[in-house]
């Protein structure tokens, strides 16, 4: 009777693995990524990072947020040097922990983590403005972690100790949020240190809800589309396809393709805007093409990816494999 039961509970344990494999845990629908170098070392001097965190990019030109340099680097595709910009400090232009960043209208906004504001300079270092200061009422924020910025000029900011998305308009004044201000949850609308904030081609709004280790997608009026990451996208993390642990950037290509970075599981992952699963690339280690806590990503027009491999204190590319 004793092996009758074991073998009947053995056999619904198969089955259960069967269906979170099915159903969980997709395949890959394209082609893998292929490393193609990577520059920088740790560092004070030109070409050297401590701690590089975000990302972004021009047609031409690769700027790193070099967080506990405090400064901006700037770099061609090839990672020849070419300019910096930013000294520690809490004055107009000065930097404490830059972090994720977003390029718009030739204007570089740069999510300043430990002076709680989002500084705006021209893309050869000269400070513009300043949004925000330190708080949790409207348009305040406590380490802003990411900042994405419409085609109207208004900007979305990861607020990420006050757990919640802000929406401000081009002067900085409050529109709307996302979130419950302080407080963390599980839920659609909730969550637990969101990491970074970006806008598809058709204004929907993706934000990586870091530690939930999910995606949240919203219209751009504001209502609830969907989320991934886990089975129902309720902070369950695994090293699984389509699964996460920590996600701390998302890069969106021209296809509106989502690249989502997957920190502690040290890959790229990339996602149809509805989330389907398509590839992931990367893996933990020191040789060249793989990563130490991957952190952001930016993608280029013609598929080049763009890695922070925060660390390695280096910048990695990749391309789409040759079919």
């Amino acid at each position: 009777m004793l092996l009758k039961l074991l073998a009947y509970l053995m056999s619904i344990i198969v089955a259960l693995i069967l269906i979170v494999w099915i159903v969980w845990i997709p395949s890959s629908k394209e082609p893998d990524y292929q490393f193609v170098k990577a520059w920088g070392e740790k560092g004070s001097a030109q070409g050297q990072f401590n701690d590089p965190t975000g990302i972004a990019i021009t047609k031409t030109e690769v700027f790193v947020s070099d967080a506990r340099n405090a400064r901006i680097q700037v770099f061609d595709y090839e990672g020849n040097f070419k300019r910096q910009f930013g000294t520690k400090g809490t004055g107009p232009g000065y930097l404490g922990r830059p972090m994720n960043m977003s390029i718009h209208n030739r204007e570089l906004y740069v999510a300043d983590y430990w002076n709680d504001r989002i500084q705006v300079f021209s893309l050869d270092g000269v400070p513009r403005r300043s949004i925000g200061k330190h708080g949790n009422g409207p348009g305040e924020f406590n380490a802003p972690s990411g900042v994405a910025v419409a085609s109207d000029g208004s900007l979305f900011v990861a607020d990420f100790y006050n757990q919640r998305i802000q929406h401000l308009n081009t002067e900085g004044d409050y529109i709307q949020q996302w979130g419950n201000t302080g407080q963390t949850g599980i839920w659609s609308g909730e969550f637990n240190y969101p990491t970074d904030v970006a806008l598809n081609n058709n204004g929907n709004l993706y934000i990586a809800d870091g530690y939930n280790d999910r995606i949240q997608v919203f219209s751009n009026s504001g209502k609830f589309l969907h989320k991934w990451g886990g089975p129902f996208a309720l902070n369950i993390f695994g090293p699984f396809n389509g699964w996460f642990m920590t996600v701390t950037s998302m890069a969106i290509d021209k296809s509106n393709n989502v690249f989502v970075v997957d920190f502690y599981n040290h890959r790229i992952q990339k996602f149809a805007a509805d989330g389907t699963f398509l590839t992931s690339f990367g893996s933990e280690g020191n040789r060249p093409g793989q990563f130490q806590h991957p952190i952001a990503a930016a993608v280029a027009d013609d598929g080049t990816v763009f890695v922070t491999d925060f660390g390695h204190n280096r910048i990695q590319r990749w391309h789409p494999a040759t079919p």
